[in-house]
């Protein structure tokens, strides 16, 4: 089975973009997370007090640094304004969007993995319909050679989880020990392997303590932009209620 990668780049309303049609010598990359977007913007040249106002009023300044490299400065932002996200067209015509965004002189650039060539070309038809579109490249791909960035932050996750741990995990997950209510137990799934209970018991641990340091890094990423822990909020109800 082949997968098509493509290239586009497109220009409609979009403050970012807008901001690197102004500014020629910038580059926007945006990464999308649950409810907000962190932004990371680089400029050759020193910005001047213009490009400024403007980043600041973009979102929250999370990092600025400027070196002989240029200037570097990573946001937060929050466009929930906006009326349709073009990520959402992209999953309509069964295409998977490959983060990051990347605005440069005017025109956001983005990268879309399909399974049928047909359905890039179902899209690029619909995002013509309404908006300045290019095609740069349409390539098609074998499984064996799927893009990095869609196995990132999956590869990630399993850093430093041996095969063996991982075929514990993945057994099981398989045989519902995830499930509420179980419908397996630590007994029945080490009968299915050639180790010991206590042994499968070992590798089965290991992985998820290690699944969990590693996805701890992208959970405090996502829980950095909500205000208040719900947790504490449920409690504090809980006790006014037995005070009442």
């Amino acid at each position: 089975m082949s997968l098509y990668e493509a290239s586009i780049r497109v220009k409609h309303e979009c403050p970012y973009r807008k901001i690197s049609e102004r500014y020629p010598d910038l580059t926007i990359r945006e990464w999308p997370l649950s409810d907000c977007q962190v932004l990371e913007i680089t400029s050759e040249t020193t910005p001047t007090d213009e490009l400024l106002d403007d980043i600041s009023r973009i979102g929250t300044v999370l990092h600025e640094s400027q070196d002989d490299n240029g200037y570097h400065v990573v946001t937060q932002s929050c466009l929930c304004s906006l009326e349709q996200s073009i990520v959402d067209r992209f999953e309509q015509h069964n295409c998977l969007y490959q983060s990051p965004t990347i605005y440069r002189q005017g025109w956001e650039h983005y990268t879309v993995v399909a399974f049928d060539g047909e359905d890039i070309q179902e899209l690029l038809g619909d995002l013509r319909s309404d908006r300045e579109i290019e095609l740069l490249s349409k390539t098609s791909i074998s499984e064996k050679q799927i893009p990095h960035s869609m196995l990132s932050p999956a590869s990630q996750l399993f850093d430093e989880i041996t095969d063996r741990q991982l075929a514990a995990l993945q057994l099981a997950l398989e045989s519902g020990y995830y499930n509420q209510p179980r419908k397996t137990s630590l007994r029945d799934l080490a009968e299915q392997t050639a180790v010991a209970r206590s042994t499968y018991e070992e590798h089965l641990r290991k992985a998820e303590n290690k699944l969990l340091t590693n996805a701890g890094e992208f959970l405090r990423l996502v829980t950095a932009t909500t205000e208040s822990n719900p947790l504490q909020i449920e409690r504090s109800a809980r006790g006014d209620q037995i005070a009442d």
